[in-house]
């Protein structure tokens, strides 16, 4: 995506651009009409699932963007932009680029994973429904994702995604030197289309959603490890928890932990230490 050629910041609601000679702020407006305090909300027709997306994303707003940054749990520490510019040091700024807003926003609002990078989320096949350009933006609603690319007949060319408010409006982490705000819905010659991301398959219900991690981790149909694994997780994967309970100590990846979770889904447990989550014992999951 376009980096603007100046150092920005925020403060009180207004974008400050900082002289990268002497330091010093002064005010300037963000690009293309977009604001870091405009009102972020979905419109009141949004599907209670979208509702939760959009305001999730817009629990972020004056974020700073940052390359590489962010991920499902929150803003992170970037990458320094290899192309030098405004993102030379964004592995000192903690945000988020725009593939990592949106993985964010799914997964907090309504337990969507999202894969890695733009061209990925672009192909998504999780998706519900696809729209392209020429369809502009009536037939969509609050929550899709918007698609920017270098060809737009080419999903895989897609380097921005934003998510859409309703109205003509899109929630963004744009580019390095600024925060997540809210904009106009740029329909340029760039704007490959849009995808639905909600509707889908929902968790089941009384369980609560989390997402795994490690590779190869085992599922077994009693909590211990003695037991022959009934599947096996390839990579961090979402999973849906119906209870928890002390069983069997486990010590693996230096770790340890006897809590063990009921996952209905597979109908097997799988150790606490492969759940993304700092707690031990989950927070909102019941005993069983």
């Amino acid at each position: 995506m376009r980096r603007v050629n100046r150092a920005l910041a925020t403060a009180g609601g207004l974008l400050l651009a900082v002289s990268a000679g002497t330091g010093t702020a002064s005010a300037a407006p963000l690009p293309d009409g977009g604001s870091a305090t405009a009102e972020c909300r979905p419109l009141a027709s949004a599907t209670a699932q979208a509702r939760a997306v959009v305001e999730a994303a817009c629990s972020q707003i004056g974020v700073p963007y940052s390359w590489g940054g962010g991920s499902i749990h929150g803003p992170t520490y970037g990458q320094d932009y290899p192309g030098g510019g405004p993102g030379a040091h964004d592995s000192r700024v903690k945000g988020f680029d725009c593939s990592h807003l949106m993985q964010y926003a799914a997964w907090q609002g309504a337990g969507i994973a999202l894969p890695e990078g733009t061209w990925n989320q672009a192909r998504w096949s999780g998706a519900t429904a696809l729209f392209t350009p020429a369809q502009g933006l009536d037939p969509l609603q609050p929550g899709d994702l918007l698609l920017w690319g270098s060809d737009p007949g080419n999903l895989g060319s897609v380097h921005h995604i934003a998510l859409y408010l309703g109205g003509g409006r899109m929630v963004e982490a744009r580019e390095s030197g600024t925060p997540v705000m809210v904009g106009d819905v740029r329909l340029n010659a760039q704007y490959a289309g849009a995808l639905r991301i909600t509707g889908g398959e929902q968790p089941p219900a009384d369980t609560k959603r989390f997402m795994t991690w490690g590779t190869g981790v085992s599922l077994r149909p009693e909590p211990r490890t003695s037991t022959t694994p009934v599947a096996h997780l390839p990579g961090p994967t979402p999973v849906d928890v119906l209870c928890q309970k002390r069983a069997q100590m486990v010590h693996a990846e230096g770790y340890s932990n006897d809590v063990w979770s009921y996952l209905p889904r597979y109908r097997a447990w799988i150790s606490n230490i492969y759940i993304a989550d700092p707690a031990a014992w989950l927070p909102g999951v019941p005993p069983c």
